[in-house]
């Protein structure tokens, strides 16, 4: 992942010297995100920079990109059918990079501000025309990747992949929405990306196991595009595993693996003896990886909290607690010289794979929550997995964020992703009959229908169970009484909510800031709709949703029976398992907050 930076409109141009200085400054904040090269393109009161990682074409594409009208752009992106949009543009323009990303500048010539939405990849970018001093700005349609605004005393627009590198000198700033662009000639935002599931209206496609399978094979396949070293995240959980199981089948296929060959080195970083690890190491040796370990303790964890928030960005516990051993992780994986990795992140919002959904009334619930989750994605799952591997220069592809698989996934009837266990379908059941594959087995069916396995309290619960014992010294109980007073917006609900908050504040004291994090009532990563299907969940204040009963105990729900914690895609539940409670992890990757896992091919 790269890192962009622009200011545009700067209202005195006779300080245009200190203004780049200033910009200059601002830009190498962002510097951790693209330790490759810096650029930085000035035209009157307007400047874009970028700090490049170089994953696509690392010996040319150097930002700020420009054409032969002065269209300049500065882009954090992986555009997967760049190659496509070459050759539409054979004999009408010089094309003079390998980047995938110059492909925005003959788009905008040739169609304007109306060509976002055939871009099939991710990305956040600024373009600016110098010959009628206009500009866009735009972010994928799911907000796989960063950015923000802001405005300046003096009427100028701000940009920025992360918002440490604007907070200090904008009058206010904000989440740049995913799906959108900004137009300085329409002087404000629209939507570019408008899917039919944006509604909310509950589809009725029928359920296809071979269109559903192909979508994401396709979706895994272009994100193989890379001139470097790569790998993927496997945590031994079904989404990382049919990732890593796809990568190793199509790998031979691929550009990457004639320079970089199809052996893949699979890497797991976790608390010592956790049993996440004996599951990583059993799909690792099924697709053949030769595979390491590496260990953290629970002060590693400790100590790396600052860190995480300042690169993170938020105050929000899950994924705070979700994000620390992947930013752990990620240094180990840079240092290999790996830049690049494929992760599960989506799979759960999309499919209703969270073990809250066996409670959902009915389908039309069901999947009015699978939409609310995935138009949130950008603050939660896709913030973590970005901002926390990009800390080290690592970047992060989600395919199960492909556009077409959404489109797939989002249009089939929500009844065949609902819990039914009298059918025999589990949490996200479609993906795993989709990749049952009895002639060519992708993954062996004791692990493509494994359940959610219990976490061991001297694991699954360690790392919480040290943040929380941690936390518990650092805040007393009068800062408590006085929390609502000291924070009033998104007041801490526990101590180790509060630790993070004053951490936050520290960094990032502005109102804008504290208004990009969200908040609200939570369970298991729920929204704060789907708490009203159980009536007993109101009562928490525990967002890993220790109310939550699952899997067998899922019918006896209508009785309060059954109450279990449970280990969500943010981040794991909370304490230790008591009496007749139930203890499920239900995430993917890195999100379960005690290990995580990569696949690299070198």
């Amino acid at each position: 992942m790269c890192g962009i930076f622009a200011v545009l409109g700067c209202a005195d141009c006779s300080q245009s010297q200190a203004q780049r200085a200033r910009v200059l400054a601002c830009s190498r904040r962002l510097r951790h995100r693209g330790p490759d090269w810096s650029g930085v393109y000035q035209h009157e009161g307007n400047f874009l920079a970028q700090q490049r990682l170089a994953v696509v074409s690392p010996l040319s594409g150097d930002q700020p990109l420009f054409n032969e009208d002065r269209t300049v752009v500065v882009a954090n992106g992986e555009i997967y059918n760049h190659k496509k949009i070459r050759k539409q543009f054979t004999g009408k323009h010089t094309f003079t990079t390998g980047s995938d990303c110059e492909v925005i500048i003959p788009l905008y010539e040739e169609y304007g501000e109306n060509f976002v939405d055939m871009l099939d990849g991710v990305f956040a970018f600024v373009l600016y025309d110098t010959r009628n001093r206009t500009y866009m700005a735009a972010r994928d349609a799911i907000g796989v990747n960063p950015l923000y605004i802001g405005w300046g005393g003096d009427g100028s627009v701000w940009f920025a992949s992360e918002m440490k590198a604007l907070n200090e000198d904008c009058v206010r700033f904000e989440l740049f929405p995913p799906g959108h662009l900004y137009s300085s000639a329409a002087a404000g935002f629209r939507r570019w990306y408008n899917p039919a599931w944006f509604l909310e209206q509950v589809p009725s496609t029928p359920y296809d196991p071979l269109v559903l399978r192909a979508a994401f094979e396709k979706a895994v396949v272009k994100r193989l595009m890379t001139d470097v070293p790569f790998g993927v995240l496997l945590s031994g959980g079904l989404d990382s595993s049919l990732v890593a199981s796809v990568t190793k089948r199509h790998l031979v296929e691929t550009e990457a693996a004639k320079k970089f060959g199809t052996e893949l080195h699979s890497f797991v970083v976790g608390l010592e003896g956790s049993p996440d690890l004996k599951a990583a190491r059993e799909v690792a040796d099924y697709l053949g990886t030769i595979h390491h370990e590496f260990h953290f303790t629970v002060q590693d964890g400790i100590d790396a909290i600052e860190e995480v928030i300042y690169h993170d960005e938020t105050y929000d516990v899950t994924t705070i607690r979700a994000s620390t051993p992947m930013f752990l992780m990620a240094r180990k994986i840079k240092s290999l010289g790996v830049k690049m990795v494929l992760s599960g992140e989506g799979s759960d919002e999309l499919l209703g794979g969270y073990l809250y959904f066996h409670f959902a009334p009915n389908k039309e619930e069901f999947h009015k929550e699978t939409c609310r989750k995935v138009k949130a994605l950008h603050q939660y799952d896709c913030l973590r997995a970005n901002k926390a591997t990009s800390a080290w220069g690592l970047e992060v592809r989600v395919p199960f964020l492909d556009k077409e698989f959404i489109d797939v996934a989002m249009g089939m009837d929500p009844e065949w992703k609902m819990y039914d266990k009298s059918l025999g379908r589990i949490e996200k059941w479609v993906m795993r009959k989709a990749f049952d594959d009895e002639e060519h087995p992708y993954l062996p069916k004791h692990i493509l229908y494994r359940q959610k396995e219990q976490f061991s309290d001297g694991v699954g619960y360690s790392w919480i169970d040290g943040l929380k014992a941690f936390t518990e010294q650092q805040v007393t109980d009068e800062m408590m009484n006085n929390a609502a007073k000291l924070y009033p917006y998104n007041t801490p609900v526990n101590k180790e909510a509060y630790y993070y908050r004053m951490i936050f504040e520290r960094l990032f004291p502005q109102d804008s800031a504290r208004e990009t994090v969200p908040w609200g009532p939570s369970i298991a990563c729920s929204t704060p709709a789907a708490i009203e299907w159980v009536e007993q969940w109101k009562a928490s204040n525990d967002p890993s949703g220790r109310f939550i009963s699952s899997h067998d105990a899922a019918t006896d729900h209508a009785n309060g029976n059954g109450v279990a914690a449970v280990a969500n895609g943010h981040g794991p539940a909370n304490g230790a398992v008591n009496g007749g409670e139930v203890a499920v992890a239900n995430g993917h990757g890195a999100a379960n907050g005690n290990e995580v896992a990569v696949a690299i091919a070198v």
